[in-house]
């Protein structure tokens, strides 16, 4: 959904005005934006690769980038709530691009991966999905009061190397693997109605990337064709990106593995893989002693061949239920840690996830 947060949001360009001023959340989101720009613009990118969209606190530098943004592009509420307030104070002009509020795509719900071990009921199917098409799905700003996280809580995908801003730095120092997230307020943190991890699915990027034209079209009418253009040929390099991914990963179905956090669903889901278990639910809590021994007898009585491990919980945990058993590890990211942002990133970060579940889920 293209919301405008103010009248005459945009001036009308002329036909030699530069494209406007674009800026965008993470870097996945940068990624596809900058493919639909071409050699129109630049996107800025507010959070650098590997940065925790969850928990973010803006410096002066980011407050007059927002300022200056003609369009914002983001992922919305369910990821990054503590952007709202700064958009409406800092970029009241801007017009905003809100993915997770788009249609033409399935949401997946929040999944309980300690009830799906238990259970071993675990399918991605249609049952699995908020089986809304977003026309239907309706989230109007009141509704956004249920979708915020607690802005005091919460590290996922990559707390640390995340954030320059969280004062994270990329060598995981910051965040030592023994404190518990909890310290850092996770069991207050609220991912709203449904899963907001959907960039993990090329097929819904491939949704994204013709609403990212549409706004950029707006903004800049213009260049409208170029940006048509420019998504439709992204669309088609991502669809192949897609079926080389399905063909890769096809043969690794039925094997089970524990995530570190449940952050990779739409990932899963789209490759037909089977998560049996997780260090941590979807807001990164790390286990307590009870939990560690509860998927110690797991892994044992359903063959499970990999622990997963990510910058959110580290690899100490991993370490852990592994030894003295032959179960491989292996480190996943959905953010882009230590890749280089621009146009090429997301086919980069979506080639390095499916081969980290290559890696592990291979006997």
């Amino acid at each position: 959904m293209i919301r405008y947060i103010a009248p005459f949001a945009l001036l009308p360009l002329t036909a030699n005005a530069e494209a406007p001023k674009v800026i965008t959340d993470i870097a996945p989101i940068h990624s596809l934006t900058a493919q639909v720009m071409g050699d129109l613009g630049t996107p800025d990118l507010l959070l650098p690769p590997g940065a925790d969209p969850h928990d973010f606190a803006l410096r002066p530098s980011d407050a007059d980038r927002l300022g200056n943004a003609a369009l914002v592009i983001w992922v919305g509420h369910g990821l990054t709530p503590w952007l709202e307030e700064p958009l409406e104070i800092l970029a009241p002009s801007a017009i905003q691009l809100e993915l997770l509020e788009t249609d033409g795509w399935e949401t997946l719900e929040i999944r309980d991966l300690k009830e799906i071990g238990a259970n071993d009921d675990h399918e991605h199917d249609e049952d699995g999905h908020d089986d809304h098409d977003h026309d239907d799905h309706d989230h109007d700003e009141d509704e956004h009061d249920d979708h915020e996280h607690d802005e005091d809580g919460h590290d996922e995908d990559g707390h640390e190397e995340e954030h320059e801003e969280h004062g994270h730095d990329d060598d995981h120092d910051a965040h030592d693997e023994d404190d518990d997230h909890d310290a850092h307020g996770h069991d207050a943190h609220d991912h709203g109605d449904f899963d907001p991890h959907a960039w993990g699915d090329p097929e819904i990027a491939q949704v994204w990337l013709g609403h990212i034209a549409t706004a950029l079209s707006e903004a800049d009418p213009d260049n409208a064709a170029t940006y048509q253009a420019n998504a439709e040929a992204a669309q088609a390099s991502i669809a192949t990106l897609d079926a080389t991914l399905t063909a890769r990963l096809a043969p690794l179905a039925g094997q089970n593995y524990i995530l570190p956090h449940d952050g990779y669903q739409y990932f899963e889901a789209r490759y037909g893989l089977t998560a049996v278990g997780a260090l941590a639910d979807v807001d990164g809590r790390t286990p307590g002693p009870a939990q560690v021994s509860a998927l110690r007898d797991q892994m044992a009585a359903e063959g499970i061949i990999c622990v997963f491990s990510d910058r959110a919980i580290g690899d100490r945990w991993a370490a852990i239920l592994t030894e003295g058993n032959d179960a491989n590890t292996a480190t996943l990211d959905a953010i882009g840690v230590g890749l280089t942002a621009g146009p090429a990133l997301y086919t980069d970060l979506m080639e390095r996830l499916g081969g980290s579940f290559e890696d592990c889920l291979t006997k």
